[in-house]
């Protein structure tokens, strides 16, 4: 079903990650830093993934770039969920109005921290954010309030990333934050926080995402995992109960499959050898 079939009893249907959550499905998304371009929906859907993942923390992307991309993903069937600078950046509401599927919150510590992440992404009574009008996801149809809030904040993917000491501990109550769709372990940042980086084979990692699904088993939320360095790692976190997963970065793909190809030519190019040209 595409975005625009989308109405006030089928809000699933603007989202296709929360609907394959619901299934109990895997979602697999690939993390944007390099590319600007739109076309980069269609190339995440060619290759099997689910979401996109803008990042927009450690990325430079203005808000007009990243609307051309949600406005490609929403075409396609695409998600495209944006990791902003924090809790309380203050482009969330706008990444929102411009066709995005859904925030993804860094470094969140304390159901504090959480509730306010809530309060940027969700309409009232649960959050803050403020109704525009006038929706991507609508096609700019007109769409009443009462109709269109429910449907887009049902649409509305809102994940909290847990990537210290002291986001495990409070993973329990940042899960049971009403509002809280993901809970996602970032395991580069939480290794660092543990002073132990690069660490993926460590128990206290093991344990960190065990905790974190069990609180979220607890609460009714999914489990998320990124910056994880292997097929390997990332088939295990799957098996352990994670279900939203960032396979690599836009640049790590490309600087992978290019190297490899290039250096499979010269390899050829070394056991064969091309004849001279005649002069």
């Amino acid at each position: 079903m595409s975005h625009g079939d989308a109405g006030p009893d089928d809000p699933m249907a603007l989202n296709p990650v929360k609907a394959r959550l619901a299934r109990g499905e895997i979602a697999l998304g690939l993390t944007v830093r390099l590319t600007r371009s739109a076309e980069i929906a269609r190339l995440a859907r060619a290759t099997g993934h689910d979401f996109l993942r803008i990042d927009a923390q450690h990325a430079s992307f203005n808000v007009e770039t990243i609307a051309g991309i949600a406005q490609s993903a929403l075409a396609c069937g695409v998600a495209a969920l944006v990791r902003v600078r924090g809790v309380d950046d203050p482009d969330v509401g706008r990444l929102l109005d411009a066709g995005t599927s859904g925030i993804v919150f860094p470094d969140v510590q304390t159901a504090e921290q959480a509730q306010r992440a809530v309060a940027a992404a969700r309409f009232p009574p649960r959050g803050t954010r403020s109704f525009g009008g006038g929706y991507p996801q609508f096609d700019y149809r007109s769409v009443g309030s009462a109709d269109a809030m429910p449907i887009l904040d049902e649409g509305t993917l809102v994940v909290c990333m847990v990537e210290s000491r002291e986001g495990i501990g409070n993973v329990a109550e940042i899960a049971a934050v009403d509002g809280v769709d993901v809970v996602h372990v970032g395991m580069n940042d939480l290794l660092a926080s543990l002073g132990k980086p690069g660490r993926f084979d460590d128990p206290e990692l093991a344990a960190a995402l065990e905790r974190t699904v069990s609180a979220a088993s607890a609460h009714g939320v999914f489990v998320g995992c990124g910056g994880t360095p292997s097929v390997e790692v990332q088939a295990d976190v799957v098996r352990r109960g994670v279900r939203l997963l960032t396979t690599r970065a836009d640049v790590d793909f490309m600087l992978d499959a290019a190297s490899r190809w290039v250096t499979d030519l010269r390899h050829e190019l070394a056991v064969d050898p091309p004849r001279a040209v005649p002069t």
